[in-house]
């Protein structure tokens, strides 16, 4: 009896366990069925603590998957600092081993922004460093600071302090998403002040030319919608004109003044609308080299439209723009720029541009880049030109494509002696095969690319007369020559 009491507890416990007390019934036998009670009794409690373990595992991961997803919140967020960047850097030699002169803007026709094909044609090293910081406040709103510095060298020497151009391109901030706008046509607006490049510029990037650039100081405000498909973009620029003389007798230069660029910018489905008035006060008093009167104000326009296609005949994409303007408004890609040009100045220009795939392995991008103008700097000048140009890829590995350049441009060119310039009229040509490396093959906008390359450049021997200080006309660079060199190009 004794040994019954003593196990009455435990007979309690093996009921909790599923187990009942009438195995102690038989007294012959007890010790042993206690010795196996007492066994699942503790593996009963093993399995209770491993399944405790597990609880506070489950509980761990869990919190974990809670601070996992908020740090991924936090990281898809705006919140933080950004780098990005556009870069090229390379050599370009002749075949006597010297350095050649180059560029995108190196013909007559480049001084009133004529521009042929890049590729292959670049001696320059250019970088132009961009540092984001954005930030989402408690009540929504954002703020994003950029501070981008720019800087471009001809020389290949690894110092280039002497030659150095480095310059802060950027300083700006823009607000948006701010609570008090919602529900008006700011509500998804953002507003800016700061020196800075306008957001919407775009480019053709073979020729390394804006179509159209709107930059300097001042403050605006981006995407106010004003109807179902309508966006506009205000904006006050500010840009300062060199020093000029007001009088012939004048011996320094001795005065100068801020052109002030107001600009509305419409998008409306695929088409852009752009619009842009300038005044620069007192530019007309500025002393010009021949006859005619400074401008002191201007009108610039420019319709745009950004096809979905390649001109409807293929995949892929097109951008064509017609620009139009008259007085400060004539230097039509570079808008409010230009202090030298005439009240009467007048000024229009064509840039199309598309990309395709020939084949699966082949694709083109052909550009058109034309410009009419006239009584620019001296009443009677006249300045035509046209480049046509053609990027071409062969897609041969994952990481290996061959890459041509075709470039043409016609010009005719009567500047009236302006800067000691004499009328011309000829063409330019170029041919470049550049085999390339790329991370990964699959389209013109894929970088970084390092490429080797050799162009052949011709031009008509009349346009070696244009000017005594450009690069045409000088020993060794007269036409008909090779070229070879190696460069890298990046951007993101």
């Amino acid at each position: 009896m004794t040994k019954l009491f003593q196990l009455a507890p435990l007979a309690a416990a093996l009921t909790l366990t599923g187990v009942s007390p009438a195995i102690l019934a038989d007294d012959a036998d007890i010790e042993a069925r206690l010795a196996a009670l007492e066994a699942r009794v503790m593996a009963a409690e093993r399995r209770a603590a491993a399944a405790e373990a597990r609880l506070d595992e489950q509980a761990a991961a869990e919190e974990y998957e809670t601070r996992l997803a908020a740090l991924e919140d936090k990281a898809s967020s705006d919140d933080g600092f950004s780098f990005s960047a556009y870069a090229r850097s390379g050599l370009l030699l002749g075949d006597e081993g010297k350095s050649l002169p180059g560029g995108p803007y190196v013909t007559p026709a480049g001084t009133v922004g004529g521009a042929v094909g890049r590729l292959g044609n670049e001696p320059d090293t250019y970088v132009h460093a961009r540092l984001n910081h954005q930030h989402t406040f408690d009540n929504g709103a954002k703020q994003r600071f950029q501070v981008s510095f720019a800087d471009s060298v001809e020389t290949s020497n690894d110092w280039t302090a002497n030659e150095s151009e480095l310059n802060i391109r950027q300083v700006f901030v823009e607000l948006s998403d701010l609570p008090s706008l919602e529900n008006s046509a700011f509500e998804d607006a953002t507003l800016w002040a700061g020196k800075r490049l306008d957001r919407d510029i775009h480019d053709i990037h073979w020729l390394d030319s804006d179509v159209v650039k709107l930059a300097g100081l001042g403050a605006g405000v981006y995407d106010v919608q004003l109807g179902d498909s309508w966006k506009a973009n205000f904006s006050l620029y500010g840009r300062s004109f060199d020093d000029f003389r007001l009088d012939p007798e004048d011996t320094e230069l001795s005065d100068d003044t801020d052109s002030l660029v107001l600009t509305t910018n419409n998008y409306v489905g695929n088409w852009q609308l752009m619009f842009n008035a300038i005044s620069a006060a007192d530019n007309d008093q500025r002393m010009t080299d021949g006859p005619g009167t400074a401008a002191d104000s201007g009108f610039h326009s420019m319709l745009a439209y950004k096809g979905d296609s390649f001109f409807g005949m293929a995949d892929g994409g097109f951008r064509a723009a017609l620009l139009h303007g008259q007085g400060l408004g004539a230097e039509v890609k570079q808008i409010g720029a230009n202090g030298d040009l005439l009240d009467d100045a007048k000024a229009t220009r064509l840039a199309i541009q598309g990309t395709t795939y020939l084949t699966p392995s082949w694709r083109i991008a052909p550009a058109l880049l034309a410009e009419v103008s006239e009584d620019r700097f001296i009443e009677g000048d006249d300045y035509r030109w046209a480049s046509l140009n053609a990027r071409i890829a062969n897609e041969l590995s994952e990481n290996f494509e061959m890459q041509y350049e075709a470039s043409f441009q016609a010009m005719d060119l009567d500047p009236q002696g302006y800067r000691g310039r004499s009328a011309v009229e000829g063409n330019f040509s170029k041919l470049t095969i550049a085999p390339t490396f790329k991370p990964d093959v699959g389209g013109f906008w894929q970088r970084p690319e390092l490429r080797a390359f050799a162009s052949y450049t011709a031009w008509d021997d009349e346009l070696n007369d244009f000017s005594t200080d450009d690069a045409f006309g000088q020993e060794g660079y007269t036409g008909g020559q090779w070229s070879f060199g190696v460069q890298a190009e990046t951007w993101f």
